[in-house]
């Protein structure tokens, strides 16, 4: 179905003309019909299908054709819940593009940021306040927002909410909305405690549902490597470097995890940032910003931190740490194969993670393809030097570099040791040896990120 069949206003067209969309997806095509009659939805599909268009493009269409009195203060008509600062700077960027022809205002607030210049966006007016629950919640106390002209509520990825323990915030953010509210929710799992959420707060809704749970996109090739946990730099390093991986997202279990990462990637000249919840809502932005415009091939993330990571083109998604939570593996290998695109999902899988390997594919109800076309291992690892007191130095090749600074840069050093150097870049390695598991000699052009 073409948008132009949806009935929607001529300006909301011509926004996604100009970007170039011209087809709904299913989702658009189930949701917005209903959003426009004014009717609560309960939106069930995968990320990357286009749930933010779903219920945008409608609400965008009846503000304006629903204008307020001229001369009363402008409070927000629309509030959009969702659990991460990423997401909600998207949706936020999503509603100014689709509505940027309707003289509408917008304003985002999430917390880690001073709240001041969004105090001051809230006096200026918004029609549409996309907003994460801990802040809005914060800002209703001080006395900042009002919320008694709402008419829609969306809540977009509602399990992550749950799952985020923002329950409880967000009964006493609805307890505050207008009971003739049109709700709007959207998750993409269905379980027991979304539906009662739904049940609790929406009336009479359409359901919608474009694919299972447990299915992942067709057009995501699959592969699984089974690779020891010592094993795992060498094997990433080497996979970017040889599919290519032009654009890949690896996720990691954790956000020590995620930033060990992105310093063994280093050690091999391989430039990558992480995003996760130690990181400030700056350095979160400029990776965001570095990984969206090629400055960067590869964004390490951890789960919360990637749910509001909406980009097209990427070619790869890495399940470094396997899940222990199976729906988790379709969240993130849905951040490739978008929009209409063809992507790649690779999974390394140690002793330690053969139970979170089955209880994926139970989840999938198929078995994932092994790889066996990776580098071959020494059996053991490489032999990291230990911390021994100066007097009593061991006798190996690593620590004689360090004795003699002029040669460290001569011997071959495992991706961690260069990225503890100080005052200089880690070594850019010009071969790559599987056998040892790291890099052999290499130059300095590569520098710490």
């Amino acid at each position: 179905m073409q948008f132009v069949d949806l009935h929607l206003s001529q300006p909301i067209l011509r926004a996604l003309a100009d970007q170039g969309y011209v087809s709904a997806t299913p989702i658009q095509a189930q949701a917005i019909p209903h959003v426009l009659d004014g009717r609560d939805v309960l939106g069930c599909a995968q990320t990357g299908t286009g749930k933010t268009a779903a219920f945008a493009l409608p609400v965008l269409h009846r503000l304006s054709t629903d204008s307020q009195p001229a001369g009363s203060p402008r409070r927000a008509r629309c509030l959009v819940l969702c659990p991460t600062r990423e997401l909600a700077s998207q949706i936020g960027t999503s509603f100014r593009e689709y509505g940027r022809e309707l003289g509408l205002s917008y304003a985002v607030i999430f917390g880690g940021v001073n709240q001041n210049p969004q105090v001051h966006a809230l006096k200026k007016g918004v029609d549409v306040l996309v907003a994460t629950p801990g802040r809005l919640l914060d800002l209703l106390n001080q006395g900042h927002v009002r919320l008694e002209e709402v008419r829609t509520l969306v809540l977009d990825e509602a399990d992550r909410m749950l799952d985020m323990g923002f329950i409880n915030d967000i009964r006493k953010i609805v307890a505050k909305l207008p009971a003739g509210r049109q709700t709007l929710l959207f998750s993409a799992t269905m379980a027991a405690d979304i539906n009662k959420l739904a049940e609790s707060i929406l009336r009479n809704p359409v359901r919608v549902q474009v694919a299972p749970v447990s299915s992942t996109a067709a057009r995501i090739e699959e592969s699984v490597y089974r690779v020891e946990k010592h094993n795992k730099p060498a094997l990433l390093a080497h996979l970017v470097e040889h599919l290519p991986m032009s654009r890949a997202i690896v996720f990691t279990r954790t956000k020590h995890g995620a930033d060990r990462v992105v310093r063994h990637l280093h050690g091999y000249g391989i430039r990558a940032e992480a995003i996760h919840g130690n990181k400030s809502q700056g350095a979160r932005r400029r990776a965001l910003a570095s990984f969206s415009g090629n400055k960067i091939p590869v964004l390490v993330a951890t789960d919360i931190a990637s749910r509001g990571i909406d980009i097209d083109g990427v070619t790869h998604v890495v399940n470094y740490d396997l899940t222990h939570e199976p729906e988790s593996y379709v969240h993130r290998i849905g951040r490739t194969a978008r929009a209409g695109a063809s992507g790649a999902a690779v999974s390394f899988c140690d002793h330690d993670e053969v139970a979170n390997l089955k209880a994926i594919e139970k989840l999938l109800r198929r078995s994932i393809p092994v790889k066996t076309d990776g580098p071959k291992f020494a059996e053991r690892p490489a032999p990291t030097p230990a911390r021994t007191p100066a007097s009593h130095p061991k006798p190996t090749p690593a620590h004689r570099s360090a004795k003699h600074p002029a040669r460290a840069g001569q011997a071959g050093q495992s991706g961690r040791r260069a990225d503890h150097r100080t005052g200089g870049g880690t070594a850019r390695p010009r071969h790559f040896s599987p056998a040892a598991g790291r890099p052999n000699r290499g130059s300095s052009r590569g520098r710490r990120r």
